[in-house]
Formats: structure tokens, sequence, C-alpha cells
């Protein structure tokens, strides 16, 4: 009897672990909404790798670590580059139609902190799309996938404490169970509890909300990543503008026409993001406007066709060399705390993609990392589960004991007003006095209790309420818990990264609220008592 295994989410890790899942698996994907709906099929950055003989496993390594500060599991890096250059291999082996040069060759390009061209690139700078299409392709007849069905509550064993299943949420209100020997949460970040953000507004962080609520632990919560270049037109973010246009030479500028980030960083407009981000948000904060400047890059309709769509459908004239822009969140390097394998602290539940804290990004992802990572913990997960003792399928329906959650704590709850909190109190910039008023903010709401209650008879929207005011909840105490800036947390009363931080990660569990920890995984652990 096949074994069932339940994937949520559907971006590049959920559907690389799927096409590589043996056939004595039914494997069934559940996505919330299309299966298309993804940051991965979004991403218009490519996959960084070294494929070239003028690269190294070294060189990838080290522009990793110091993008993300120092604050990784060195060994999972490591193994991220070295699996990741072998999975693109695979990948473009397969039939992926990778960009190349006139002359055959991989047309490599070059994004902010990386010291070597290594951006595998599809249909210029729509790689999402081109990769998602191609692991739709390669998925077995013992794969389904479900859309339009939030998944909202994990199943646990009574007797063993182990995940079994989830609950689902039809669009009509309707709860299903699926049981699995194996759960897998794939759902992605966060980055729609701020404003402005490059990603899709659906993505709230389900999966590490659910998690966090069957008692997994999380890790780095504080640490989410602005993205520097989201095209502003009317009064929002309209879309992302690819670290690739900086590196093809777009600069960014005041009003004025002032270079913003001439003196800013040694490597000025491919810096970091953090630091790039920063300088665009203190010009604004001057009441200037941000623009990058395209005008020394020829083809640019040729080179960055999603880009140039996404200024057509906003009324944006590239033809002026002018784009608007304005930073907004994008990447979260936070999440279930997972280890190499993806195996998080609860029993038969993973977690693999931007969802995880594996340790390879730190406090600030590398650009182009992203695909990399679904890619390998895609496959590494998958060859893992297949080399596993084959195991039945629960069919026991666990009884809810909680109280139900009272609908008029949430019916009420102001999404946008969260928002521009979000971004006010814990954004880019932050501070103890903000942090702190924010925090008291969430424990007015009792959104610090709603994990302790049932959300059977809440609608689809209450549901993600609640799992937007808990991780905003859970940021907002790990950015004040963090008293230094490092990567992507900046704080304006502790500018500098402090010693006694480093290689401190600040844990979320249901079980013993946040504490501090030396490592990520069980062989590598040391507690810290505050």
């Amino acid at each position: 009897m096949a074994e069932n295994i339940i994937i949520l989410g559907s971006g590049i890790a959920a559907l690389q672990l799927a096409a590589h899942l043996s056939g004595r698996f039914n494997v069934t994907i559940i996505t919330k909404s299309a299966k298309k709906t993804s940051n991965s099929y979004k991403a218009q950055g490519g996959i960084a790798a070294v494929l070239s003989p003028e690269d190294c496993f070294e060189f990838h390594m080290e522009d990793t670590l110091k993008a993300g500060r120092f604050h990784h599991a060195d060994k999972e890096v490591e193994k991220l580059v070295k699996e990741g250059a072998a999975a693109a291999k695979a990948l473009i082996k397969s039939g992926l139609p990778v960009d190349r040069l006139p002359d055959g060759e991989l047309d490599l390009g070059l994004e902010g902190a990386h010291t070597a061209h290594r951006i595998l690139h599809c249909g210029g700078d729509a790689t999402g799309r081109y990769v998602i299409e191609h692991l739709l392709g390669q998925l077995g007849e013992n794969v389904q996938v479900i859309e339009h069905e939030l998944a909202f509550e994990l199943l646990i064993s009574p007797e063993s404490g182990s995940v079994i299943g989830v609950k689902t949420k039809t669009a009509s209100g309707k709860i299903r169970r699926y049981f699995g020997a194996h759960t897998v949460i794939a759902t992605g970040g966060l980055g729609s509890l701020y404003p402005f953000t490059s990603n899709h507004p659906e993505i709230i962080g389900d999966g590490i909300a659910m998690a966090y609520r069957a008692g997994a632990e999380l890790a780095d919560m504080e640490f989410v990543q602005f993205h520097p270049t989201l095209l502003f037109a009317g009064c929002g973010a309209k879309g992302l503008v690819s670290e690739a246009v900086r590196g093809e030479g777009a600069v960014l500028v005041d009003e004025d026409g002032n270079p913003i980030m001439a003196n800013a960083h040694p490597l000025k407009d491919l810096a970091p993001r953090h630091i790039v981000a920063y300088q665009i948000y203190q010009t604004l904060k001057q009441r200037k406007k941000v623009f990058l400047n395209i005008k020394t890059i020829k083809n640019f309709e040729k080179r960055f066709p999603t880009i140039t769509e996404i200024c057509r459908q906003n009324g944006v004239d590239i033809h002026s060399g002018l784009l608007p822009v304005v930073p907004g969140s994008h990447f979260f390097m936070g999440g279930i705390l997972t280890d190499t394998y993806g195996r998080t602290t609860v029993k038969g539940l993973y977690a693999i993609g931007e969802v995880a804290c594996s340790g390879v990004h730190g406090a600030n992802r590398l650009a182009s990392n992203s695909l990399l990572e679904g890619l390998v913990f895609g496959k590494r997960l998958a060859e893992f589960l297949n080399g596993q003792a084959p195991a039945g399928t629960p069919d026991k329906t666990p009884e809810e004991s909680r109280p139900p959650l009272i609908p008029e704590l949430v019916r009420f709850l102001d999404t946008d007003e969260l928002k521009k909190k979000m971004m006010e109190k814990a954004g880019i910039i932050r501070n103890e006095a903000a942090l702190q008023a924010h925090l008291e903010w969430f424990k007015a709401l009792e959104a610090d209790t709603f994990s302790d209650f049932s959300l059977d008879h809440l609608s689809r929207e209450e549901i993600e309420k609640v799992f937007m005011f808990t991780n905003s909840f859970l940021i907002t105490q790990s950015a004040l818990s963090r008293t230094e800036s490092r990567g992507a947390h900046i704080r304006a009363d502790y500018p500098e990264e402090r010693e006694e931080w480093k290689g401190v990660h600040l844990i979320h569990s249901k079980a013993n609220g946040i504490a501090k920890r030396r490592g990520l995984h069980e062989q590598a652990q040391t507690a810290i008592h505050a």
C-alpha cells in the first residue's frame, strides 16, 4: 500500500520535492490559490550557482556569508553551494531553456554582493516562470495538485505527538482532512505583512503560523529582507525591478540626479540589499524621490521583458530612462527551524524553502540564493524520504480540544492598519520605543493568545487575519529582543553589530516563549539564559 505525503505550497521547493519523490508515494500538493500563484513563479532573478571556470565554491560561500553577516550555519552554506551547482546542472540537462550567449555558452549574470558572474537566467527576467513550468511537467502520475484550499491546522496524533496530516478549508467554507505519513510545509514567506512588497498578496506566512500553533520551533523572526527596488506608480509598489538591472549598469539617483550609493559602500549600487534599501529609505525620508537610471542599458525591453511589461501596465515610460522605485519587503530569512533534511522539531513535520530557517541565508539572503535553496532542499528531502522505511498512513482523526477563538476578536482586525504599523514600527529601520509600542498594541488586541484557540469555525479571511497578526507579533517580539543591527535587522538605537550577538539565534515556541540559543540545530545547541 502506497504511503501518503502531503505538501503544502506549490513553489519551487514543493515541486522539486514532488518531482524527486519515489513512485511508491501518493503525493498530494495543496495550495490555497492556483498552483502557479507563488513567489517562485514571479521570480525575476535567477539561480545563483557556480557554473563558470572563473568561479568557485569558495567565492560563492564567501559572498553568501558576507551578505548574511556571518549569521549562518556554515556547513549548510557549503552544502547549499555545492549541491546547488549540481542541481542547476541537472535542470539544464533535463531541458530547462536557460539563456545562452551567441556562442552557446551560459549567459551568467551579475547581481548585488556577488563577486562573480554566476546568475543563471531563463527568458531574461522570467526565470521563476520557466522553472515552475518545467518542474510541473516533470511530475509523475502519483502526484495530485489540489488548488484553492487553505491549509490552516496541522493534525497531531494524541498518542505519539506526531503530525499526521492537515485540515483545510475550501472556498465554500467546508473543512477537509488529509492524512499522511509525512507532512511538508513549503508555503513560502510572509512579505505581504507589509504595505509595499514584491510578494504575491496572499503570501502572509500561513505555514509559519501553522507550525507555531503545532508546537514547532521558529527561528530568526526578526530578519525580514527589504528589496531596494520595487516599481512605484500611483500610490503603491507595482512589482519588482530585479537586481539584475543594477547588475547591467543601472544607477540609483535622487530627483536631482545625484547617485545615492556613490559614497555609501565600496560596491555602490551592487552593495548588499539591506544597505541599498537603507540608503533609498533615508533619501525618501528627506522627501526626495528615488529613480533607477537605466539610460546606459541597451535593448532594455529585450533584456528585461517582464519589467518592461510591468512598467507599461502602470504607465511608467521606460524611454525616459528613469524608473521610480521604493524599497519593500521581499524575502524572509527566518521561519520554521529545520535541520539539514528539512525536519522540524515536531515529528512527522518538515519544512523547505523560504518558510524554513535552515541556516543558509543568515541575517540577509544573497541575491538569487532563494531559487537555489528550493532546488537543493527539495531534492535533499526527497532523497531522505525515499530512503526511509515504509510507514503506515494514520487514519485516526484527533479531536479538537481547544476552545473556539471568539469571532469578535478577529472580525474587526484591520489588516491595512496592521501593514501600515508593521512598516512604521517594525520595517526597515527599528527602535525600542516603536517596537515596544507595537508589541503593546498586539497584546491589547490579544493577538499573542490566538494560537491557544481553535480556528475551525472562522472563515478563510478570518483565519488569514489570525495568521497575519500572529506572525507580525512574533516578528516584533524578536526585533525588540535583538539589541544590535545585523543584516536586514537595523536598529537605529543599536546601529552596530555586537560581538555578544554573533551566532546567537532567537527561538520562538509555544511551550517556551522566546529564548536565545547559540547554533540552530540539536547537534550544536547551547541555551543562553537572558
